[in-house]
């Protein structure tokens, strides 16, 4: 064993998935993890710039490496991800103790830098954005946290420029993986007992159209969904723009394609929506919601909203809160308005106050709440088939389940030798985010 290694994940689910690619990497080069920073021999830090409180978040852990550095100056610390490719340089001019910096499309070359043994005190910068010359990192070797789910990137970047989102000047255009190689990672899991699959990307609806001979995502989802051994394929996120007929048919009709449909809306103003430069108004995108509850019944819908975008007056409030009555998501992910410098609302005039930003957010919560222990209501007195993950964090003695709708249900487990196992719980009490059950009589 050449020694440890520690990785810190800070954001969404696409950094969990390169972390478990830096993972394997470390591991063929013989190091090991460890849960304990302190006697690390590696220590990664994969970031996330979406939002400011995550970059200070950053900051705060790399200035806690310093003394860490000072003890062994063999320590290497790299620091990846989305907030290196945007700070590049200043990194190092802000913390020196720090050896490496890699954007997200040069996580492969950890493993060269550490063989070269020219880690420490390198200051190596890697911070290219996709081109034909860099190796498809997609395509190395995975140390994955579970052995039933996993998570399977199937591109990068996004060409939207939604006004308010720093992704596309941190992970660059818009590439897809081709077909042959995610469903050769997907088989490959299948075979090795993985029950249910994320198909990752920062908008998966536009899979494909970089390949400009008529590919996209329902292409794609068709091919998956004839793999057997996968119980569930689940996807995310997508957008509006791109979401065709097509792919909700394919979606309705799958084998495996889960329930669940997150379908960020932001904003119910066709105002806001322009201003964000999000290409849908809401009549659009209320057409789609009702096609696709006509085609899926059952579904699950979930979206994201922004609350308190440079110019949301409260009529433009007032408007998305209708659309909350009107649609009625299972589940709402809120979020205030954070500006992030380099992009271009955060120019914008007409800047929200925090406190009016707090007390909308405090009215769309407080409907979206209602809304979404109506719609849990209706699911008590029903059974549903849950993959089973494990113990809840606050009673190790109660366990949870998800549906394919992505519900999670709390029970008491019959053996603790459950975790994978597909079962059937009976729900007998809902809450606004989560139902109570117990397993269902094995027939």
């Amino acid at each position: 064993m050449k020694g440890t290694y520690h990785i810190i994940t800070y954001g969404c689910q696409m950094n969990e998935s390169d972390s478990e690619r830096l993972s394997g990497q470390l591991e063929e080069l013989q190091y090991q993890p460890t849960d304990n920073m302190q006697e690390a021999d590696v220590i990664v830090i994969n970031t996330c710039c979406v939002r400011e409180s995550a970059e200070n978040k950053v900051y705060g852990k790399i200035g806690e490496l310093k003394h860490l550095k000072a003890k062994n100056p063999n320590l290497v610390i790299g620091i990846t991800g989305c907030m290196a490719q945007k700070n590049k340089e200043a990194l190092f001019e802000r913390a020196p103790h720090i050896d490496f910096v890699f954007g997200p499309y040069n996580i492969h070359h950890l493993k060269e830098l550490l063989q070269s043994g020219k880690a420490v005190a390198s200051h190596t910068l890697k911070t290219q954005m996709r081109g034909a010359d860099i190796t498809d990192f997609t395509d190395l070797h995975a140390v994955r946290k579970s052995n039933v789910f996993a998570w399977v990137p199937i591109m990068q970047g996004c060409n939207k420029f939604c006004t308010y989102c720093i992704v596309p000047y941190v992970r660059g255009r818009e590439w897809s993986r081709p077909i042959e190689s995610v469903v050769k990672e997907v088989r490959e899991l299948a075979a090795a007992g993985y029950k249910e699959i994320t198909l990752l990307g920062q908008n998966v609806n536009a899979y494909g159209l970089d390949f400009k001979d008529g590919t996209d995502f329902a292409d794609l989802l068709r091919e998956v969904d004839k793999i057997d051994g996968i119980e569930r394929v689940r996807y995310m996120t997508s957008h509006p723009r791109d979401m065709t007929r097509e792919m909700i048919d394919t979606i309705a009709q799958s084998r495996h394609v889960v329930t669940q449909m997150h379908l960020p809306v932001q904003s119910g103003s066709d105002a806001v929506l322009k201003g964000m430069n999000r290409g849908y108004t809401v009549e659009h995108y209320c057409k789609l919601v009702d096609y696709i509850r006509k085609v899926m019944p059952d579904v699950v819908l979930t979206t994201d909203l922004i609350v308190g975008f440079p110019g949301e007056t409260e009529e433009m409030h007032r408007e998305t809160l209708e659309l909350l009555k009107k649609i009625r998501y299972d589940l709402a992910y809120t979020f205030l308005y954070s500006p992030r410098s380099g992009t271009p609302a955060a120019k914008m005039a007409g800047q929200v106050s925090k406190d009016v930003m707090k007390r909308r957010l405090q009215e769309l919560m407080s409907i979206q709440n209602e809304i979404s222990l109506e719609r849990n209501e209706t699911m008590v007195g029903k059974t549903y088939e849950v993959i089973v993950e494990g113990p809840t964090k606050n009673n190790p003695k109660m366990w949870f389940g998800r549906t394919s709708g992505n519900k999670m249900i709390i029970f008491a487990p019959r053996a603790t030798t459950m975790i994978g196992e597909t079962t059937q719980v009976k729900v007998d009490h809902a809450q606004t985010w989560l139902l109570r059950g117990e397993l269902a009589e094995r027939n």
